[in-house]
């Protein structure tokens, strides 16, 4: 065995290991910085101003619970305009009063 295969075995070895931990230290590194991120990027949704807290009775006697900004008028009828639902509120008195 010459001088430059024996060297060429006695670092191979070497190479092998080093390449392998500095691959896991890239990976954990990247992993790290990924839930650094997380925790730095936080969208919140904008507050909107939903009015004051009132209470709707209607001529069934139901209640509903709502906001004073989510009651509409249209065309004679009183409307609850929700963000997926619109009911008809004709007919129910309205009550300012807080809830929880």
């Amino acid at each position: 065995m010459s001088q430059s295969e024996r060297t060429y075995n006695e670092i191979k070895p070497f190479y092998k290991i080093g390449t392998f931990y500095v691959l896991l230290a890239l990976i954990g590194i990247l992993i790290g910085l990924y839930f650094y991120s997380l925790v730095l990027i936080k969208i919140e949704k904008p507050k909107t101003d939903l009015g004051e807290k009132v209470i709707v009775t209607l001529p069934e006697g139901k209640t509903i619970y709502t906001y004073e900004n989510l009651i509409v008028e249209e065309d004679g009828k009183l409307l609850y305009k929700g963000e997926n639902s619109t009911l008809n509120l004709t007919g129910g008195v309205v009550v300012y009063q807080e809830w929880e």
